[in-house]
């Protein structure tokens, strides 16, 4: 049985950001999502994945990063979504929340970043030793600047083969970084994955990458 809760996260005082965590039966680990530029928690293609990776037995949970005010500013000025500096934070502070809840207070976690929020991913997962393993969809991790050499979570980078200059600026932060990486190009995907059958295929390749890092991580035999 699935379980579903809304988690609110304090910041700036009285303000607040929110999350939607699902988990099911028996769940391996959880995955915290980090939305791109312009969207939300309720993205329908972070969604379509989440709902994958739940079907493979790990708990999700999608957040905004921003809170109700920052998102009315950043959606007239569209400045705050490159603000990696703030958002990295927030992905650390829904970490500790995943910990804290009762529900997922045992499980490992995982980040899945989608454009500028895999650039806070992997800056949040060069901060914080309790990350296990980061996934990038049409990410921008080249905004995570410094952080790359930094990070140590394995990293999955997945970039569509017709978005020529973001696949580039992966190829370029693969490069820079020292982790165990993979970059995964989806043969005919523009930015978003819109094409038939790509979204499918960064799930599965999310939802290997975890389960492979899942295992790696449990304590053999004694």
């Amino acid at each position: 049985m699935e379980v579903q809760q809304q988690v609110a996260i304090p910041v700036n005082g009285t303000e607040r950001v929110v999350g939607d965590l699902a988990v099911p039966a028996n769940a391996l680990g959880v995955v915290v999502f980090a939305h791109g530029s312009g969207s939300s928690r309720h993205s329908p293609r972070n969604r379509d994945v989440a709902g994958a990776l739940v079907e493979r037995g790990l708990a999700t949970l999608l957040m905004d990063l921003l809170t109700e005010r920052e998102d009315a500013d950043d959606r007239r000025t569209g400045r705050l979504r490159f603000d990696i500096g703030r958002l990295a934070p927030r992905l650390r502070l829904a970490t500790s929340e995943v910990l804290a809840n009762p529900t997922t207070a045992a499980l490992p976690v995982d980040y899945f970043g989608a454009s500028t929020g895999a650039a806070a991913a992997l800056l949040a997962a060069s901060r914080d030793d309790r990350v296990r393993a980061v996934v990038s969809r049409g990410g921008r991790p080249d905004l995570a600047g410094n952080a790359l050499p930094v990070v140590r979570a394995p990293t999955l980078l997945v970039v569509g083969g017709e978005d020529p200059v973001v696949l580039d600026l992966n190829r370029q932060a693969f490069d820079a970084m020292g982790c165990e990486r993979d970059l995964v190009v989806v043969p005919g995907a523009t930015h978003l994955f819109e094409e038939p059958g790509a979204l499918e295929q960064v799930a599965a390749a999310a939802g290997d990458w975890f389960a492979r890092h899942l295992a790696a991580s449990r304590p053999g035999p004694t």
